[in-house]
């Protein structure tokens, strides 16, 4: 890392120049990370506990709640300082952390919600062969790509990013360090950059959000094939929430990272990184739960086990 990418700190412009903004974003951003916390953690501990709930889908639910706990607590605890107060910095140490680490569970989450899709296609279109099919061991494997896929792409483009040379410019558009805003500060020639990270956001963008399409493909033809209304209602069950969860993700992520320099980007970008970034995570645990009666009643048995241990 050159020396002036270590030593100077960077300002944060985010919503500074509308401080009306700020003072509703402040809430609302606390209000989501709080539920964030809660609703990711409870989803943790009953998947963990209920015997009811120790099945491939639950497993794959608990690595996407952690991957949401640890995504925003790496952006937001700076971003409610930075909507508080009228200091805007962060330092180069932290940016650099913010950067690995929340691209990382970004990327880690793009692969993981393809899994659960296929998940859900073998649930639906191979019922008699999923236990077998979905055994422990592949279900740990596809959780560990998935974790490595988010290491690997980090270590790759926040390295080559972190590099540029920014010839003292300091002045990040944007509420975090990411990558696209980041590319912005180099005072070179980023053509480089702006392809490699096309190519990576086709790789863990595009090519998971194709085999989720393929995957509910599959199950749509399965549930047509039946022609049954029960049927049409369990495959509902099973896959309308992962669907939900997948439409909020990929349809405000895809806007930033596969054309980081439209003017809908530039405009907008901000507003919509807080929809992937604080906004889906804290939604997600709402999604899961009002929309499945396993962990509904998951709830239900864990709140009677905490009354009568008089907790």
């Amino acid at each position: 890392m050159n020396s002036s990418s270590v030593k100077e700190d960077f300002i944060l412009v985010g919503f500074s120049d509308q401080p009306n903004v700020e003072k509703i974003l402040f809430v609302v951003v606390l209000a989501s990370y709080l539920l964030t916390l809660v609703g990711n953690t409870v989803i943790i501990l009953i998947s963990s506990t209920d015997s009811k709930l120790r099945t491939p889908m639950y497993f794959f639910l608990t690595h996407l709640s952690l991957v949401d706990i640890c995504f925003t607590t790496s952006i937001v605890p700076q971003l409610l300082w930075n909507l508080r107060g009228p200091a805007k910095t962060i330092t180069a140490l932290g940016c650099a952390v913010q950067l690995y680490v929340s691209l990382a569970l970004g990327s880690t989450e793009c692969v993981l919600l393809a899994v659960m899709a296929f998940d859900r296609y073998a649930a639906v279109c191979k019922p008699l062969h999923y236990a077998a099919l979905m055994n422990p061991g592949l279900c740990q494997a596809l959780a560990g790509v998935a974790w490595l896929s988010g290491v690997g792409n980090t270590l790759t483009q926040s390295t080559v990013t972190l590099w540029l040379p920014r010839c003292g410019h300091r002045w990040l558009h944007h509420f975090f360090c990411e990558v696209p805003s980041m590319n912005k500060l180099a005072c070179v020639d980023i053509h480089a950059n702006e392809v490699q990270l096309f190519i990576a956001s086709l790789v863990l963008l595009l090519l998971p959000l194709a085999l989720i399409l393929m995957s509910y493909g599959h199950i749509a033809k399965a549930v047509i094939r039946i022609k049954s209304v029960q049927a049409w209602r369990k495959a509902l069950g099973t896959c309308g929430s992962h669907l939900m969860v997948v439409s909020l993700f990929y349809g405000t992520i895809t806007a930033v990272y596969i054309q980081p320099n439209s003017s809908y980007a530039h405009t907008y970008g901000k507003f919509i990184s807080l929809l992937y970034t604080v906004v889906t995570p804290a939604l997600n645990p709402l999604i899961y739960t009002l929309r499945n009666k396993d962990v509904k009643g998951a709830l239900g048995r864990l709140f009677h086990r905490a009354r009568d241990l008089g907790l």
